[in-house]
């Protein structure tokens, strides 16, 4: 079963608050150039059905970043949830090699 999400990239000076309150979970991605990670942002829907379907470090999962023109493997390498609330406030993606 493979998995596939689309991204955003995240425009710099963005406030997490306030992409959250669009219905946008702020996102990192790291490992695809080197030492260099992305700023991105996930769809909460999406990341919600994400996580009901995908686990840390296992599932591999299709990311494709459309203003980058980049799309690869990667796996889930944290979900930050909030505390108390239960839901995601941000989520860190590693990519993998073919």
């Amino acid at each position: 079963m493979e998995i596939t999400i689309e991204c955003n990239q995240r425009e710099e000076g963005t406030k997490p608050n306030a992409l959250r309150r669009q219905g946008l979970i702020p996102a990192a991605l790291y490992g695809h150039d080197g030492a260099n990670s992305v700023q991105l942002t996930v769809p909460a829907k999406a990341l919600e059905t994400l996580m009901k379907k995908a686990v840390e470090n296992k599932t591999v999962i299709q990311l494709n970043v459309a203003e980058l023109s980049w799309s690869g493997k990667t796996v889930i390498k944290e979900i930050q949830v909030h505390p108390w609330k239960g839901y995601p406030y941000h989520v860190s993606f590693f990519s993998v090699g073919e």
